[in-house]
């Protein structure tokens, strides 16, 4: 079939799955005056209409009302306040019934099973009459036998009554961080009663709000299956452990042949078969057994047959260091006289993770399949407050985390113990996890006031959660480590419980940095597939054992703006590894005017105070938002000033552009420039929001990149080229296992009327791997009058093709001094040409753009001005290209049970390049370019936001020097009927160029 809803209007009796995602109706508890009895039996809802409505499965309560305009868009300017708050309403008020409808009818001894992934908080179902429970939690599954109560015809009815939270707690009148705290009282997330960044969420998040479906099987149920792989002859050699439990759900003693299969695709449409084995047992009627694919077989005379070897395999490797190779792994049951009875498969990468303090700097170090990684990452909330998630929006968010060269997400306790899907797109893109368990320290016996200090109030659930969390989980390459709280360590019960079932297998216990070889796997020690996990380490707390001071003080932090500079001062941050830093993170205007009513366009007042500091006084939509000013009254003059005070809301976010760009590229450069020296690595918060908030982001709600995210893509690239902004040494950071030889650094400044007074090439350059090296001081600002603004371009190139690795373009001031000169600097008209080439594929555009300065190029003879840039060969040949365009088929593929990696190739649009050229007679730097697509329309109207979103751009916010060009990619999705237009602005470029 083709779709998810066409299999459901067929009788289901196939081996497999069906999501129920669709055809759900929803009304409040008590405006239904009929039992769930009734509801499945005799009085079924049969439309949409009051007080029915079509509910969002999986969803909330509250996204319910949203979807049907019940209420308004809480992340709307100020409409969260008119949206009734569960403390004040009741629980009753947010209890739901939802209902469906589903065509099922099984054959001979075929059993069917009704699962929920997960709900929140509790609830009861009534299927065709008949009741069952949902007991609490938010983080477990819920797989119900419901073979005997299937209707005889196939139509079966659906009802699911849905509790909110037990202790949803009150909103304080001045905010705080989780409300009142009495969410943490139950296993739910917790930054719904709202937190610095967050407005509370009315429902707590009640809800159906994880997937739900119906899987057919025969008598033997597979369940759980645990996959690890052990590595010997320095990952020569690769073992595949594999534990499941199998559930006999017949009355005889079935006859099962075990089947294990892994495969991987060769080019084309052509699939190789890695392994297959079989396996012979019993399983006597109703019992449920824990099995064991052996790893060494006796019946090769005189030989041991080792079952799962690999030879050389390709193995899985974090974004920048190498592939992300993925196998799918099958595992089937037969049973003699009735056939196939289940299966279950899972793409499953070879990687071993290793992790200690580091005695060179205190900080935790992460290796991954024996090489040292440096983290740069980011903080993680969820991608959507009302948890309104979906494939489509997990892509484009890890995605957006692999674009700017992260290379770990962290899944902060107060959110959510993230989904599949999430781990399946990291798993493709190469982010490693830190996923915790929820706890927090402002919630859980650390905030203001104290409260819950021995945590949930059920620890036995908190366990349950845990276990199934991990169950859920433990199969994905990306998975990185456990961690029990944020800023809290779990109650010691719970402590205890989770180091103990979480406690390593002896292979993956990490001997540091003594270790020299790879143990062997002693025949007779226990399969590390019989762990519950045991391959990844848990730590009990974020700031504990190599994170911060590693003793649980808050040393986490800043989250401000600072000055670029301090970022490379040793006096910056004193440990290791910071597991939190952040700053500012304003969007773009066009988001400010499609999430808030005009009066949320004001900008802030600039207030100067008597100590010559400026203080900014946000709206009060910005502030219900959670803006977090460009300055610090009293430490940091305000960054957005230093280029002259914002006439309007336009002025003022390109400005804050400026500002956002500096500021995360400064943060990155200067971690970076004291790798392993200083740190073993650190995690930006935050990456994102959950919704449309002011701070810490670097794309918004919306899925529109602000310029911290370029930033960061430029500061966090695999070998990179810097500038110091304490020393003004330029720098060259090598993050490879590989060494950089007969390399070159070309370094130019450039005036604002076009002049190039200071060139240099500083050649023959070698870089130890993974080492940072200053190579040289930029000496311009002590030269003979230098200009008070000025910029500077850093290129790191191969000296045999002039082929670029890095380029890095500055824009700087005098010690003392400010930007403002950039403001007349706005007047000059630099004339540019735009070459475009168009690649479509079904919704799906693919442009690239030729952009070329054409002013008049000085009289430097530098042979790296047409930017071609060499392929960043890192430990494993990456290429995110060919991973973007994988990843989609290894999607497609999964879903037809099937696993294959095969480049998508577009078709050519035309023939014909189009060119498109912006006059000008002046000379000079074209300055904070970017571009941003959007939807043709002869009717525009005022305000209307006409952006297509997401779009992925290779670079943008990017500069060009006389002469310089660039190719800059853009990929986006395009809705139907929709035809797309390139918009090309700038500092020098006010009005939006159409450029396609």
């Amino acid at each position: 079939m083709d779709s998810t809803e066409s299999m459901r209007r067929v009788l289901t009796a196939e081996i497999g799955k069906t999501k129920l995602d669709s055809g759900w109706l929803a009304a409040r508890s008590t405006e239904i005056q009929l039992t769930g009895t009734q509801l499945t039996t005799t009085h079924p809802p049969t439309k949409s209409t009051a007080p029915w409505m079509e509910a969002a499965v999986p969803g909330t309560v509250l996204g319910t009302l949203v979807k049907n305009k019940v209420v308004p868009d809480p992340f709307y300017g100020l409409e969260n306040e008119t949206i009734v708050d569960i403390a004040d309403s009741g629980r009753e008020f947010y209890t739901f019934w939802f209902f469906t409808t589903f065509q099922c009818k099984l054959l001979g001894e075929q059993q069917l099973d009704l699962n929920f992934r997960a709900i929140n908080y509790s609830g009861e179902l009534y299927l065709n009459g008949h009741k069952k429970v949902l007991p609490k939690g938010m983080f477990r599954r819920h797989s119900l036998d419901v073979t005997d109560i299937l209707h005889p015809d196939g139509q079966n009815l659906l009802a699911v009554l849905i509790h909110p939270p037990d202790h949803p707690g009150r909103i304080p009148p001045e905010g705080g961080q989780g409300g009142d705290h009495e969410i943490g009282k139950d296993v739910a997330t917790q930054y719904v009663e709202g937190w610095d960044w967050m407005a509370p969420i009315r429902d707590r998040n009640t809800g159906i709000w994880d997937e739900v479906s119906i899987s057919v099987t025969g008598p033997v149920k597979i369940i759980d299956p645990h996959l690890v792989s052990s590595f010997f002859d320095n990952y020569k050699r690769v073992y595949l452990h594999a534990t499941t439990e199998f559930e006999n759900r017949s009355k005889w003693v079935a006859e099962c042949s075990l089947n294990i299969q892994v495969t991987t695709e060769l080019e084309g449409d052509v699939c190789l078969v890695e392994h297959l084995q079989t396996q012979h047992m019993l399983i006597h009627p109703g019992a449920r057994v824990q099995y064991t694919f052996p790893q060494v077989s006796s019946s090769c005379a005189n030989n041991v047959n080792w079952q799962l070897f690999f030879y050389k395999p390709n193995l899985w490797w974090p974004n920048g260091m190498g592939k992300q190779a993925l196998y799918n792994v099958q595992i089937s049951v037969e049973v003699k006289g009735y056939g196939k009875s289940d299966s279950w498969s899972h793409l499953f990468g070879f990687r071993k993770i290793e992790s200690y303090i580091d005695n060179a700097t205190g900080g935790r170090l992460f290796k991954v399949n024996g090489q040292p990684i440096f983290i740069r990452g980011g903080n993680w909330i969820l991608s959507d407050g009302l948890l309104r998630l979906s494939k489509e929006r997990y892509r484009t968010d890890i995605k957006f985390h692999a674009d700017m060269n992260l290379n770990m997400i962290r899944c902060w306790a107060g959110g959510l113990a993230e989904r599949p899907e999430f781990y399946h797109y990291c798993d493709i893109y190469g982010l490693l996890v830190w996923q915790e368990f929820w706890i927090t320290g402002d919630v859980d016996g650390r905030g203001i006031p104290v409260s819950n200090p021995n945590g949930p109030l059920d620890h036995d659930l908190f366990m349950l959660c845990a276990r199934d969390t991990v169950k859920l989980l433990r199969n994905h390459a990306s998975l990185a480590l456990w961690v029990g709280g944020n800023e809290q360590v779990p109650p010691k019960d719970l402590n205890d419980a989770l180091k103990n079932d979480l406690k390593l297998h002896p292979y993956f216990e990490s001997s540091g940095e003594t270790e020299n070889s790879m143990p062997d796997l002693p025949l007779a020690a226990s399969d590390p597939s019989q762990y519950l996990d045991g391959t990844r380490i848990y730590v009990r707390g974020s700031m504990w054992d190599g994170f911060a001071d590693g003793k649980g003080n808050w040393t986490d932090g800043p989250y401000e703006i600072q000055y670029p500079e301090d970022f490379f001062k040793d006096s910056f941050y004193q440990y290791g590894f910071n597991p939190e830093v952040g700053s500012v993170g304003i969007p773009v205007a066009a988001t400010i005017r499609a999430t808030m009513p005009p009066e949320g366009w004001q900008i802030p007042v600039f207030k100067k105070n008597s100590d010559g500091y400026i203080e900014e006084v946000p709206n009060p939509t910005w502030t219900y938002h959670k803006y977090i000013p460009y300055s610090k009254p009293g430490k940091v003059h305000d960054q957005i000033e230093l280029y002259g005070l914002p006439k309007d809301l336009d002025d003022f976010c390109l400005k804050a552009q400026l500002v956002n760009y500096i500021q995360y590229r400064a943060l990155l450069e200067g971690w970076t420039s004291r790798m392993w020296s200083k740190y073993t690595g650190f995690l930006i918060w935050k990456t994102q929001n959950p919704w449309t908030g002011l701070r810490g982001q670097f794309y918004d709600h919306l899925h529109d990149q602000n310029a911290g995210f370029y930033g960061v893509r430029c500061a966090a690239e695999p070998i990179h080229v810097q500038l110091n902004l304490s020393t003004y040494y330029i720098e060259v950071v090598n993050t490879t296992s590989q060494e950089l030889s007969d390399v070159a650094i070309e370094a130019s400044v450039w005036d604002l009327e076009g002049a190039c007074p200071y060139y240099k090439v500083n050649d023959k350059l070698s870089v130890p791997q993974k080492k940072t090296v200053p190579i040289c001081e930029m000496k311009y600002s002590k030269s003979k009058n230098p200009k008070p603004v000025y910029f500077l371009l850093l290129k790191l190139y191969k000296m045999s093709d002039y082929s670029i690795i890095s380029r890095n373009f500055y824009w700087l001031h005098l010690p003392g001094g400010d930007y403002k000169l950039l403001e007349p600097y706005r007047k000059r008209k630099i004339p540019l040409k735009i070459t475009s080439k168009v690649f479509m594929k079904g919704s799906t555009y693919e442009i690239e753009m030729h952009v070329q300065n054409k002013s008049k190029k000085t009289e430097s003879e530098s042979l790296t001005y047409k930017n071609n840039f060499a392929p960043i060969i890192a430990d494993g040949d990456f290429d995110m290209a060919s991973t973007e365009a994988a990843a989609r088929k290894v999607e497609e593929k999964q879903e037809a049970g099937f696993f294959r990696r095969i480049c998508s190739r577009f078709t050519k649009d035309t023939d014909n390049l189009k060119v498109a050229e912006l006059n000008g007679t002046d000379e000079g730097v074209a300055f904070f370019l970017h571009f941003s697509i959007h939807a043709s329309s002869r009717e525009h109207k005022e305000g209307e936001d006409t952006r297509i979103l997401p779009v992925h751009y290779s670079d943008n916010y990017f500069s060009l020097v006389p002469g310089e060009q660039i190719l800059i990619k853009i990929t986006f999705e395009v809705p139907h009927g929709v035809t797309p237009r390139v918009t090309l602005q700038g500092w020098n470029y006010h009005v939006g160029h159409t450029i396609f």
